[in-house]
């Protein structure tokens, strides 16, 4: 109602506009007290009657879900753990890409080699020469020509451990969660400065970080219209690294526009989240060596032509920026809002 109302002031005289002004101050008030007096779910249920929720939401909102180790989901915070699986023994490659940035394991006896470089889903920093490791076959990004029925890939989904919490929509606005207050946040917090959060967004995408469940909410329709999915990464239970087969049914969910949130590591619930005007999403069902079942989101970047030339995906998979779609699989608590 207070969107219809709005459209229709640019039809409405002077003279109209003073009485419809008390009227736009209750519902401006109503909007506010419609955060304080619903819960979460209840939110949820207003502003998204007819869409499920997804687990990845439902395990934040509920943490005793993650209690449950035969149930439990098994892409997490850790992100996507991707293997050569060339089957030498003990020369294998890791590569475990998720939050707190990505750790590169030998995998040789005796030792090997754990290093922290950014969070690949920052478009503009540069792979270090620690991540690029001598097997050119090591990628946790792919090409969307080879996503399709019958193609594999060896992944680890990591089971989540990280347990943070959604603060009430209240309590999150009265934290400050901007650049200059940045040094105070993360003293109080324990936690490093170089956040997505604060890394500039890049071209042809607008960004914001979510500090509740309500306001992640409002973003995405603020910026999708009207929503028509939100959804996440699941899989039946925790498995080890196994080799998965893309199955039949794969679903393309969005042809141009989307919006993507990505968990944060913090001491409460932050999403980074960014809409782009050129991402595809789909729903893919993988059927793994040992029986798992997993329904993986995967998100496919159109147009890379912003992003720094020695991103990961880049000197992974041997492409050039802007010349092909390059896609990923979302860790299990990353989530994607799809417009109608």
């Amino acid at each position: 109602l207070l969107q219809w109302v709005t459209t229709s002031l640019s039809f409405t005289s002077t003279s109209q506009m003073k009485v419809l002004s008390p009227i736009l101050a209750c519902l401006a008030l109503a909007v506010v007290v419609s955060h304080a007096v619903l819960s979460p779910e209840q939110y949820w249920s207003y502003k998204l009657p007819n869409i499920p929720m997804p687990k990845a939401v439902k395990e934040i909102l509920h943490p005793e879900l993650m209690e449950e180790k035969s149930t439990s989901v098994n892409v997490g915070g850790g992100g996507v753990n991707v293997n050569t699986g060339k089957g030498k023994p003990g020369g294998d490659t890791h590569v475990n890409v998720g939050g707190k940035g990505v750790g590169v394991n030998t995998g040789k006896p005796g030792g090997g080699t754990h290093v922290n470089d950014p969070d690949p889903f920052n478009y503009l920093y540069a792979a270090s020469e620690t991540q690029i490791h001598e097997d050119p076959n090591v990628a946790l990004f792919f090409l969307e020509k080879d996503m399709h029925p019958g193609a594999t890939m060896s992944l680890h989904f990591i089971e989540n451990t990280e347990k943070s919490a959604f603060l009430p929509y209240q309590t999150a606005q009265k934290i400050p969660f901007s650049s200059d207050k940045l040094p105070e946040i993360f003293n109080k917090f324990s936690v490093k400065p170089g956040s997505e959060c604060e890394q500039p967004a890049i071209e042809g995408e607008e960004k914001y970080c979510a500090t509740s469940l309500e306001s992640m909410i409002d973003y995405s329709i603020s910026k999708l219209g009207k929503v028509d999915q939100a959804v996440s990464t699941e899989v039946e239970k925790q498995t080890p690294m196994q080799k998965y087969t893309i199955a039949a049914g794969v679903q393309k969910m969005t042809d141009d526009k989307a919006v993507v949130c990505h968990k944060q590591n913090y001491a409460y619930a932050v999403f980074y989240c960014h809409k782009s005007e050129t991402t595809r999403a789909y729903m893919v069902p993988l059927e793994g060596a040992g029986g798992t079942k997993a329904k993986a989101v995967a998100v496919c970047h159109t147009d890379t032509s912003a992003w720094n030339p020695k991103h990961l995906a880049f000197q992974f998979l041997k492409v050039e920026p802007g010349t092909i779609p390059v896609c990923h699989f979302l860790p299990r608590d990353h989530i994607v809002w799809v417009p109608k």
